[in-house]
């Protein structure tokens, strides 16, 4: 099935007006300096010293362990790192050297993530949710679809003709973000564009990713997944009710069908009357990914390829969500992590979900990329729609005869696809419900409050998380905050390991009824602050030490033989089965994110940081956690962080 019978009336409608093919239309940006301008000259990913990963990797071991298995643990890495790991780091870096159009963990990530068999709604997809429409009238369902819709191919042309900014990171914006800074690079040739973009204060980020954003697909397969592109797509798969609709969106010559035209056909999904689907497909995209492999395989065995290839080629998937928020930010961020699963594609690049009261979140399948590409466009796209919207309230739709344009499509379904779906269903409702989400707000502070206090916001987030759990467990656990390595070509994330030695002495002081005075405690925070930004600038530096042991490991596994001790290590399967898994998106254009635990016995901890206040969601499972009462526990912390610094700040 295509849509090549539906082109001559989208023709029709382009020759009413000419204005849809204006550049300031057509394109979101339009750079002097080319997207990808950059890439060639960005430096490549370091493989650390055996050395230091291995004392990172005793650094963060020690507030973990007894003293008695810390020193087991020390013997096996000093055994490591004298032999198997001296010719397992030799290995790497031969790779290394002989692959150096990417980077030494890129492979091997889209491999773990690929070859990960469980769901991906909660264990790997997260949500980002949207700050609020505040524009009288243009928050409704249907006008805030289609401008984030028109924003959004906006933001693709750009990319694809590469007239969108390239992703810079600046110093000192003053000095940097300038028209010199511009006018210099693009004179520069690729290959030493960086360098020039280096002396200007100015570090330019990989964009291999953003590619990946639009018309991708992660098909399901037998013990390892694949990703699907279809650059040439020109179609929009919505969903409404778990049935799938098709329009194209571009005219023949590659250009953005009218926004009223868009308008048009959005309004015609919206409209039509037919019921939810009785046996709605998308829900098995919620199921094991071998599970879903075999189901989607007797769907193409039974007629139903070119259903899925539409589906797997669109842009992205936009779901009209037939529910309420109404303010109850408990419902949004259940909804917007899981929902029921019927209305939804999670193997899809990203999807944009939208109530019918106007609120808004994306939905992305983790594997192609992380979180620098995603937030690009969230926040790029949010703000062209909301300050440059094309559909107004008083707006009318189009006469360009909609439903020629938009496809209904139908699966064929036979008994056993219907069993499929049915089980998948109660599937996903079984693990939806054994899912807890919480939240924390401090309205009272925020980063300006941080930086007033000398302290580094990030790390006060993390501390408090560390003084929460050790007031509700008493113990300290593997803790995981992800850092972005997109400063080096195909970089990924580097895991920081925020529970130190420093966080651990806080903890303990200020958690017992005989604590030190404030001003001892303060220069504790203050001591656990300067330890988490060494670690940071180390970690976005490629200078940690978890993607080093994966990659070491991932040799070791491929040759054979027997693994090293220190991966045989409890230690090494402790400090790998993070209890506390935490992330950021922080932006003003984020209303709120989550994501669910990566262990069973863990929480995800999705936080924000704005300048006047914090946030957290926290997602559990009980009764292996509980969420209700970490969450007293880290309110508590946070009361007690800021009357620390306070007292000790008068």
């Amino acid at each position: 099935m295509n849509l090549k019978h539906v082109q001559p009336s989208v023709v029709v409608c382009q020759k009413r007006s000419r204005s849809n093919k204006d550049d300031d239309y057509q394109y979101l940006q339009r750079s002097k300096v080319p997207t990808l301008h950059f890439q060639a000259s960005l430096p490549r990913l370091p493989i650390p010293e055996l050395q230091k990963t291995c004392d990172r990797y005793l650094a963060a071991q020690r507030p973990l362990l007894s003293a008695q298995d810390y020193a087991k643990t020390e013997a096996i890495v000093s055994e490591f790192k004298k032999g198997e790991g001296f010719s397992l780091q030799k290995q790497l870096k031969d790779w290394d050297e002989k692959n150096k159009h990417t980077s030494y963990i890129s492979e091997l990530w889209f491999d773990k993530y690929l070859s990960d068999r469980v769901p991906l709604p909660i264990n790997y997809n997260p949500q980002i949710v949207f700050v609020n429409e505040k524009k009288p009238g243009y928050g409704t369902q249907l006008i805030r679809a289609t401008n984030m819709l028109i924003s959004s191919l906006r933001f693709m042309k750009s990319i694809r003709a590469e007239i969108l900014e390239p992703e810079v990171f600046h110093l000192n914006p003053k000095k940097s973000d300038t028209k010199l800074f511009r006018t210099v690079t693009r004179l520069l040739p690729s290959s030493l564009s960086w360098y020039g973009a280096y002396l200007f204060g100015a570090f330019p980020l990989d964009m291999s990713q953003y590619g990946s954003l639009f018309n991708t697909t992660r098909i399901p397969k037998i013990n390892k997944d694949s990703l699907f592109q279809n650059e040439y797509a020109k179609h929009m798969v919505v969903m409404k009710g778990g049935n799938f609709y098709v329009f194209d969106v571009f005219d023949k010559d590659g250009n953005i069908l009218q926004p009223a035209d868009l308008l048009a056909c959005l309004k015609y999904i919206l409209d039509d009357t037919t019921p939810p689907a009785e046996h709605p497909i998308g829900v098995l995209t919620t199921e094991n990914r071998n599970t879903w492999a075999k189901a989607r395989q007797h769907l193409e065995n039974i007629g139903n390829v070119d259903v899925l290839s539409l589906i797997d080629s669109g842009i992205f998937t936009l779901c009209f969500d037939d529910v309420e928020i109404a303010g109850d930010l408990y419902f949004l961020l259940r909804h917007f992590l899981h929902s029921d699963g019927q209305n939804r594609w999670f193997d899809k690049s990203f999807s944009m979900l939208i109530t019918k009261d106007g609120y808004a979140a994306l939905n992305f399948e983790h594997s192609w990329g992380d979180g620098v590409a995603i937030l690009r466009y969230f926040q790029d796209m949010l703000k062209d729609s909301s300050e440059n919207p094309r559909i107004h309230p008083d707006t009318k739709p189009s006469n360009c005869r909609p439903e020629s344009l938009v496809r209904k499509l139908e699966f064929k379904l036979d008994d056993k696809a219907k069993d499929y779906v049915s089980q998948g269903k109660k599937n996903y409702e079984a693990f939806c419900n054994s899912l807890h989400i919480t939240y924390i707000e401090i309205l009272n502070h925020g980063r300006k409050d941080c930086r007033n206090f000398k302290v580094s916001p990030d790390s006060l987030m993390q501390l408090a998380f560390q003084v929460a759990f050790h007031k509700q467990v008493g113990k300290f656990v593997a803790t995981y905050e992800s850092s972005s390595t997109a400063a080096f070509k195909h970089g990924r994330t580097e895991t920081l390991r925020p529970c130190t030695m420093a966080t651990k002495t806080f903890c303990e002081a200020v958690n017992r009824s005989n604590r030190p005075s404030n001003s001892e405690l303060a220069a504790m925070i203050k001591k656990c602050s300067e330890v988490h930004v060494t670690l940071t600038k180390e970690a976005a530096m490629g200078q940690g030490f978890d993607r080093h042991l994966f990659g070491l490991r991932r040799l070791a596994e491929q040759g054979g033989g027997k693994l090293p001790a220190i991966f045989q290590d409890p230690a090494y399967a402790a400090i790998n089965h993070n209890i506390l898994s935490t992330s950021t998106l922080s932006s003003p254009s984020v209303r709120a994110g989550g994501f669910g635990p990566v262990v069973k016995d863990g929480f995800g901890l999705a936080y924000s940081i704005w300048d006047e206040s914090l946030g957290a969601v926290v997602a559990s499972y009980p009764p292996a956690r509980d969420g209700p009462g970490y969450i007293d526990c880290l309110r508590a912390a946070f009361d007690d962080i800021f009357e620390i610094l306070k007292s000790s700040n008068t």
